[in-house]
């Protein structure tokens, strides 16, 4: 999939995506669930891909 962003939107999305991993950090390290918390940093990773992929 291409998506095209102007550099506002881009920048836009690389803030959220900061938010969004850094409180990912303290739900997995609160979880007790190994299943759920393989989940989510599956999911982590995958948000940091993009991320990098934004140049962040």
């Amino acid at each position: 999939m291409i998506l095209n962003l102007s550099e506002s939107q881009a920048e836009e999305l690389r803030q959220t995506l900061e938010g969004v991993l850094g409180d990912m950090s303290s739900e997995i390290a609160d979880t007790d669930n190994p299943i759920y918390r393989k989940q989510l940093q599956g999911r982590r990773e995958r948000l940091a891909a993009v991320r990098a992929e934004l140049g962040g």
